[in-house]
């Protein structure tokens, strides 16, 4: 494939997931750049059609250095293209990256960086090397104001910090959700008409689903009926059925099991109560506003993905003490019982949310902005 190069920009991605495919098309179309794109997305991330990238330049093999410390073969060489202007993702662990940050000072090309930033737990040789990594780029595109909060303590330069937060895909998303109406889908799936809170995502130990399962527990046993819808992928080493059981609320646990299929996800979600997500949440927030349902998940935001900000304090969603059932409790039941006049504020802010913020249109505008400036 020729290369066209001269001002156009180059876009180095460490992989290239299926959920980011729309922004990877926007930036291809609307912006015009070379894409090279590495095989670090690994088994369980369904990577995303190459072939739809008119700028698509191939593949680069990672190498692994030290555990989790690896080199993308070839980027030394795409960096002495006469390109002037790179998007790379900002792997702290990715040594080329290193390599190509230094090599640009040499060169004199801009190269932005589109990472998750900071998280809050590191100690100070990470914040130290993330200073210097971070310092060595022309801009850094993060994902939150919480990432970009801590960098500005850290000592980074505000000019370099550039909202640009997340997106899944939008626009399919956005045509269904005009689709979607009030209807009772749970009634095959429960034996009662309990409200329903759903859970989205793989079942790992790290979501701590097990939280969630005694929370429902503690609300049989004070007489308050709620029903959990399970989407994803189990691990069956969790032993989350026999937890169930033993605690007596196995009918009320439904494990769906993985689902595909956007439009059943779409009203699954759509009519839920709320979604809960006890250990982390990440892009399972955005989803789930995409459709109108508020999310409880977690208050340790060390733990947290980015996405967590999505979630507005008691308009679209709420934050309960990590680790505790009896506080997670407690906020599930004030949002199982919202009223009708509620639960529609919720989920017109849900709504607003994603229009304004988390969708891949923003997220051009933001890059269109800064990379020609």
């Amino acid at each position: 494939m020729e290369i066209k190069t001269g001002n156009r920009l180059c876009c180095v991605y460490n992989a290239a997931p299926h959920y980011r495919s729309l922004i990877f098309n926007l930036i291809d179309k609307q912006i015009g750049a070379d894409v090279y794109i590495g095989d670090r997305g690994g088994a369980k991330l369904k990577p995303m059609d190459y072939s739809e990238l008119n700028g698509f330049c191939g593949t680069l093999k990672s190498k692994i250095i030290w555990k989790t410390y690896y080199w993308q073969i070839g980027v030394q060489r795409i960096l002495l293209k006469p390109y002037s202007k790179f998007l790379f993702d900002g792997e702290l662990n990715c040594i080329s990256t290193w390599a190509a940050l230094f090599l640009a000072k040499l060169y004199k090309k801009k190269i932005y960086l589109w990472t998750h930033g900071y998280y809050g737990n590191e100690g100070l040789i990470k914040r130290i090397l993330k200073k210097v990594y971070f310092g060595l780029s022309t801009g850094v595109f993060l994902y939150g104001v919480y990432a970009r909060d801590i960098m500005l303590e850290q000592g980074h330069k505000p000019q370099k910090l550039h909202l640009i937060y997340n997106s899944l895909d939008y626009d399919d998303q956005l045509a269904l959700r005009g689709k979607l109406e009030d209807k009772d889908v749970f009634n095959r799936l429960f034996e009662n008409n309990y409200p329903v809170a759903v859970y989205i995502g793989r079942i790992q130990e790290r979501k701590r689903l097990d939280l969630l399962i005694k929370a429902i527990a503690n609300l049989k046993s004070k007489e308050v009926g709620v029903n959990l819808l399970l989407i994803g992928e189990s691990d069956s080493s969790l032993n989350l059925d026999k937890l169930a059981k033993s605690l007596g609320v196995d009918k009320n646990i439904c494990f769906y099991g993985p689902c595909y299929d956007e439009k059943i996800i779409g009203s699954l979600i759509f009519n839920a109560d709320v979604c809960v997500s006890p250990g982390n949440v990440g892009l399972t927030a955005m989803h789930v506003l995409a459709y109108g349902t508020p999310i409880l998940t977690s208050d340790n935001f060390y733990v947290q993905r980015p996405e967590f900000e999505a979630i507005k304090k008691g308009v679209t969603g709420d934050f309960f003490k990590d680790n505790s059932v009896e506080d997670l409790e407690d906020k599930l039941l004030n949002w199982i019982n919202l009223s009708p006049e509620k639960r529609e504020e919720s989920r017109q802010e849900a709504y607003r949310v994603i229009d304004e913020k988390y969708n891949p249109h923003r997220q051009i505008e933001t890059f269109l902005e800064v990379l020609n400036s």
